[in-house]
């Protein structure tokens, strides 16, 4: 069947392979699509595409580009996820949900006829399996008009091909982590400089993962706060309060950059050493002379000789902690934690060998 006009779709676009390959399937195909990107709060510093760069990759694949940053109702799927957390802190099925629902409401606006994802069947052993797709579309309210381009044909048929907007013929197969087949028809759509699959989400790093559920603890976790939780050391103190010290001179920077003004900033004066930031609703002394004390452990003073830091603005000499006198104040993750709750497949046990005499 030939539609009577030319058709509209809104697609999820990470900006990713995947996506910038389902986008290209449908808009070959004549579909107008706007490519929508979720900008959100959890992605690994460095490695998150650019508007710049987006907006080159959605024209390179003839879309038009749409970015919407992630609001407080986001941080909500991470401190309670409907569906439960995947690996680790990650929410990766309700935050699939969730910007399908948005791409849903973008739909409505611009009378777009279906939405589509870069999905892969089996890319992802928990939120892309057949069943948790299925599941997915019926949480959205967008049964039948959820086209995934890259695995249609190993789905089941969508309103979008069964009325002819598009043509399934022309759609793929693909299953799996392998993304030989996406390379390959990259480089035939003259599609070279995409980025290396896996951007990454901070929620999936145990490390990270603990920081953030320090944070819900607290009541912590906003968006203001999200970026801190990326850099540095963190250090839980008994009051409530909150220190985090640069690993490195790029980190020392960055915390410099995301201090507040009503936050304690602590360096070392002679000796080369780290940040440190002391945040609180109501500092006290000895939560500062604390931060002083972790901030002096890590510079390159002497041990136990003393150290001169400048700590909001006064010029304190401290004595370095010992490891062992703060080690419990240290926000990361526990042996408990480092176990992926997604099961592993079970290993293949060997078939045993019957001995000649038992033949």
């Amino acid at each position: 069947m030939i539609p009577s006009r030319k058709s509209k779709a809104v697609g999820l676009f990470s900006g990713g392979l995947d996506s910038i390959l389902a986008t290209k399937l449908i808009t070959e195909q004549g579909v107008t699509v706007v490519a929508l990107h979720y900008r959100l709060p959890f992605g690994v510093p460095g490695r998150e595409p650019t508007e710049e760069k987006l907006s080159k990759m959605a024209s390179l694949v003839g879309a038009s580009l749409m970015i919407l940053d992630a609001d407080d109702a986001y941080l909500q799927l991470v401190r309670s996820p409907q569906f439960g957390h995947v690996k680790q802190l990650a929410p990766c099925i309700d935050c699939l949900v969730f910007m399908l629902a948005k791409a849903k409401e973008l739909a409505r606006e611009i009378k777009a006829d279906f939405v589509f994802t870069g999905e892969v069947v089996g890319q992802r052993a928990v939120c892309q399996n057949k069943r948790a797709l299925k599941q997915i579309e019926k949480a959205v309210g967008l049964e039948g008009r959820l086209l995934r381009p890259l695995s249609a044909k190993l789905l089941e048929p969508t309103i979008p091909e069964l009325t002819g907007l598009v043509r399934r013929e022309r759609l793929l197969d693909l299953k799996g982590r392998s993304r030989r087949r996406q390379i390959r028809l990259a480089h035939e759509f003259g599609i070279f400089d995409y980025p290396i699959p896996g951007a990454g989400c901070m929620l999936l790093d145990k490390n990270f993962a603990a920081r953030a559920r320090d944070a819900v603890k607290h009541d912590q976790l906003a968006l203001p706060e999200t970026e801190l939780l990326k850099y540095g050391r963190h250090f839980r103190l008994e009051s409530g309060a909150k220190v985090v010290v640069g690993r490195n001179e790029a980190e020392n920077k960055r915390l410099e950059e995301l201090a507040r003004e009503d936050d304690v900033l602590c360096k070392p004066l002679e000796v080369m050493g780290p940040v440190a930031i002391l945040r609180s609703q109501k500092k006290t002394k000895k939560d500062t002379e604390i931060a002083a004390r972790i901030c002096a452990r890590y510079s390159d003073a002497p041990a136990g000789k003393p150290v001169k830091l400048t700590c909001a603005g006064k010029n304190v000499s401290v004595k370095p902690y010992k490891d062992e006198d703060f080690v419990a104040l240290r926000v990361q993750a526990q042996e408990s934690e480092n176990v992926d709750p997604v099961p592993a497949p079970a290993a293949e046990v060997p078939k045993k060998r019957r001995s000649k005499a038992a033949k």
